[in-house]
């Protein structure tokens, strides 16, 4: 298993989102085109017609999508929530997959850091969470040592 991490991470959380398509793809067609890479991304499910939108940026592309936000805002009800700062741990390994377990380990490492989670994301062969800088060594450390 391969754990790496990412520091100056930025979580950008949209809440009170059109639950739709169309506005999700508009959201990171035009991140796209202010030249953002997007890495993490969540969706929480439905509440009726709305939902929330969190991902990730690395810090430096946050001035690129500043405007991109201050126009969102004004053409619909979308709240921004925007935390920098943070730091990012993959999980990695192409056997995950068909090795269960691994999710339990990881999540009790970081149950036992005490640590605030901002974002989880997964697949087949990866785990990724956003933690604080304040939590990032210790649960890096304790994930290591849990899947090592």
């Amino acid at each position: 298993m391969v754990v790496s991490s990412i520091l100056d991470i930025t979580l950008v959380t949209l809440q009170n989102c059109p639950s739709s398509p169309s506005f999700t793809s508009d959201v990171f067609s035009r991140i796209a085109e202010a030249g953002v890479n997007i890495d993490m991304i969540s969706q929480a499910p439905a509440h009726g017609d709305l939902t929330s939108l969190s991902f990730t940026i690395m810090d430096d592309d946050l001035g690129r999508i500043l405007s991109f936000i201050s126009e969102l805002k004004i053409s619909s009800p979308v709240k921004t929530i925007i935390s920098s700062g943070n730091c990012k741990i993959n999980i990695h390994d192409i056997a995950m997959k068909n090795t269960p377990g691994v999710a339990s380990k990881v999540f009790t490492a970081v149950a036992e850091a005490k640590t605030d989670l901002r974002l989880i994301t997964t697949s087949d062969v990866d785990i990724s969470i956003l933690v604080t800088p304040a939590d990032f060594q210790e649960t890096l450390e304790l994930i290591e040592k849990a899947v090592g």
